[in-house]
């Protein structure tokens, strides 16, 4: 049986990514698709139980190291229990949120080393890297104005603007260097817009993938 396509979604907070995991998934479906709808940190309850600590942990204070690796711990979990499965039967893995954000937020945002995140990277993955990656690009301050509408602010959306900035740069630099697999997304436009963009880049690695 062919792989499955593995899908992810990124970008800083506010740029839509959950708000586009609908359309995504009724897209594939009316493609034909039985997509895997997934998410990290989480995905599995170990993974779900790393994202309340490094999400909502109250009064807790973590080195970047040991942000990173709880990151990977429930990685490990996800990829051997959920993701790998359902590539190996052939479906579509959708997750929002993978490798491509360690390398953002506790890479470019916190200062790690991007040389220590991707031994780590290889040792936990192996090879398995995305087939595409649809990265929601948006100005900091509109993401930001936006995240603190929706809810209370978590322990990342608490950070200052110069932590979102580098965030946002290390991602478009991960974009302009892996422009095969990274494809930007103005998630500043309309949201019928973003969900043209989002069609066809979709209609273009689906169909494609089929063939």
């Amino acid at each position: 049986m062919k792989r499955g396509l593995f899908i992810t979604l990124e970008g800083g907070e506010g740029a839509g990514k959950s708000t586009n995991l609908g359309f995504i998934e009724t897209w594939l479906r009316q493609a034909g698709k039985n997509p895997l709808m997934t998410r990290e940190p989480g995905g599995t309850r170990a993974g779900e139980e790393i994202r309340e600590i490094l999400l909502h942990g109250k009064d807790l204070s973590l080195t970047a190291e040991a942000e990173m690796l709880l990151m990977f711990a429930a990685r490990a979990e996800h990829l051997q229990q959920v993701v790998r499965p359902a590539l190996a039967q052939g479906r579509i893995v959708v997750c929002d949120r993978f490798t491509d954000a360690t390398y953002a937020y506790q890479g470019g945002g916190r200062g790690l080393p991007a040389e220590r995140i991707a031994v780590i990277e290889q040792w936990v993955q192996g090879d398995l890297r995305p087939d595409l990656t649809l990265l929601f690009d948006v100005p900091v301050e509109v993401g930001l104005q936006r995240a603190n509408r929706r809810s209370a602010p978590d322990r990342f959306e608490r950070e200052d603007i110069q932590f979102f900035e580098r965030v946002r740069n290390t991602y478009l630099e991960r974009a302009r260097a892996e422009a095969g697999r990274i494809r930007t997304l103005d998630a500043s436009k309309s949201p019928a817009e973003v969900e043209q963009q989002l069609g066809q880049i979709l209609d273009e690695v689906v169909h494609g993938h089929r063939r």
